[in-house]
């Protein structure tokens, strides 16, 4: 008796080269390599702070270290380092998270993963308040989405043509800039 089996192809040659130098945040997803930016904005889609990591990076690692990165200049006085509310996907909740905000006194509009409302109906603990009144709010969070979609017009950048991150950054660093000379006229 033969076991029917589906041709498999050539395996994967991506060891080829070598592993990516740390200064290119180039790394294995399941797309292939790529490099994920994690960016925090305003309300009207103006970026605030942005990283780039390795495309394996998990989103949830780096929402601490993004948001670390704020720095909002006022008239007077020091910079502007904290919001006052963080909306994000199911890509970022988790009890480190949602403790490091509440540390700071940030509020947070983040819903729950269906694996954490589940592991949560198993033991007892204080329930995540997503009601009405913050799934109102969570509209807004597609702010985020055509900020990243702005960034993405121009081609060097979606398509992540440039080889160092260094180089990469200066572009999204430019786009950033130019969306905000053009939103505050």
């Amino acid at each position: 008796m033969r076991l029917c089996r589906a041709p498999r192809g050539a395996l994967s040659n991506y060891r080829k080269f070598g592993p990516e130098p740390p200064d290119h945040a180039i790394g294995r997803s399941r797309g292939g390599l790529t490099t994920k930016s994690h960016l925090v904005c305003d309300g009207k889609g103006r970026v605030l702070a942005f990283i780039l990591t390795p495309g394996q990076a998990a989103d949830t690692t780096m929402m601490a270290t993004t948001l670390e990165q704020i720095r909002v200049p006022g008239g007077r006085g020091r910079p502007r380092v904290r919001p006052e509310r963080v909306m994000a996907d199911k890509g970022y909740p988790s009890k480190a998270n949602r403790a490091w905000l509440r540390e700071r006194g940030i509020a947070a509009t983040i819903p729950e993963r269906n694996d954490q409302i589940a592991h949560r109906l198993k033991r007892q603990g204080r329930p995540i308040d997503f009601g009405d009144v913050q799934r109102l709010r969570y509209r807004g969070r597609n702010v985020v989405e055509r900020c990243f979609n702005m960034l993405k017009q121009w081609r060097g950048i979606a398509m992540r043509s440039d080889k160092t991150a260094r180089n990469y950054h200066a572009g999204l660093c430019l786009a950033a800039t130019l969306h905000w000379v053009s939103t505050t006229r």
